[in-house]
């Protein structure tokens, strides 16, 4: 969504707690309380480019296609759309100059969803074992049958029980966001086996409506191995500030392109905190042989 300031409170307004009550107004009055999730940390837009060159030699052989410019700009449209995904899940901060050889996942190009939760709201992530009296039991969450959950089900289960706040635990939108790794070792046992006609449908209705804990499974790209993201889709935005979208084509004989210079304000949100639960450092364990 698009904000006219570059920082402020947060604008997708949500409702954090029940607004249900009553009031015996012969003794007192009713009193109405704002419970829009709007809350301090707010966001701050900051610049990301996009920016793109092609070589005179590359323009000249794709000449022939009339669409070709169309063909390139919606690859480079898909392109930021797929980049901002992917910082998203992995950034962690924000460089002056970001190095891709050694941030390949863009990690210094933005904050991040998944950083945003681990920084602004600690409770809300679940990232190891830890005993009633606040000892650490296992620097991992094993998963197995000798594991601290037997399946991925129970896992996410608890979670959802423990860290999101009671009146969204039955949110039929909350969902569970994962990588391919994870719902492969739940779902891969289920198909490497010869199976008979029935069971091979069985397994496919399955494995089509994909779910962990009873939470729709969503599969995202880029999403970090040993990770599951427990929250409404609704719930994560990326603010964008009006005004600050740039572009400028320049044509560079000096090193024989044409470049194309893009950049826009944005900031990755978590819109409500409560309504999250971050699970990190799974651990599969392997079945035992026999």
């Amino acid at each position: 969504m698009s904000v006219d300031e570059q920082s402020g409170q947060k604008i997708g307004l949500g409702v954090d707690r029940p607004i249900a009550s009553t009031t015996d107004t012969d003794t007192k009055e009713r009193e109405p309380l704002d419970h829009s999730s709007l809350d301090e940390v707010g966001y701050v837009c900051t610049q990301t480019n996009f920016d793109t060159a092609l070589k005179y030699a590359k323009l000249d052989a794709w000449a022939k296609f009339p669409d070709f410019h169309t063909r390139i700009r919606n690859q480079i449209v898909k392109r930021q759309a797929l980049d901002r995904i992917m910082i998203g899940w992995n950034g962690t901060s924000r460089a002056k100059t970001s190095d891709f050889k050694v941030n390949t996942l863009l990690q210094d190009v933005n904050i991040g969803f998944l950083e945003k939760i681990r920084k602004g709201a600690a409770t809300q992530v679940m990232n190891k074992i830890v005993s009633s009296t606040g000892s650490v039991v296992s620097e991992k969450i094993r998963v197995g049958v000798k594991g601290d959950y037997k399946n991925l089900d129970a896992l996410v289960m608890n979670a959802t029980d423990e860290h999101i706040a009671t009146w969204f635990q039955d949110d039929t939108e909350l969902v569970a966001i994962c990588g391919r790794s994870l719902l492969a070792d739940k779902y891969f046992p289920l198909v490497n086996q010869v199976q008979p006609n029935s069971e091979m449908l069985a397994a496919d209705l399955i494995i089509s409506q994909k779910r962990l804990g009873g939470l729709q499974a969503i599969r995202v790209p880029f999403f970090p191995d040993n990770t599951i993201l427990i929250t409404r889709l609704d719930n994560l935005s990326i603010y964008w500030q009006d005004g600050t979208r740039r572009r400028h084509l320049m044509d560079n004989p000096k090193r024989d392109r044409i470049e194309n210079f893009e950049s826009i304000n944005e900031a990755y949100v978590v819109e409500d905190y409560q309504c999250t639960a971050l699970i990190e450092n799974i651990q599969i364990l392997e079945p035992e042989a026999g």
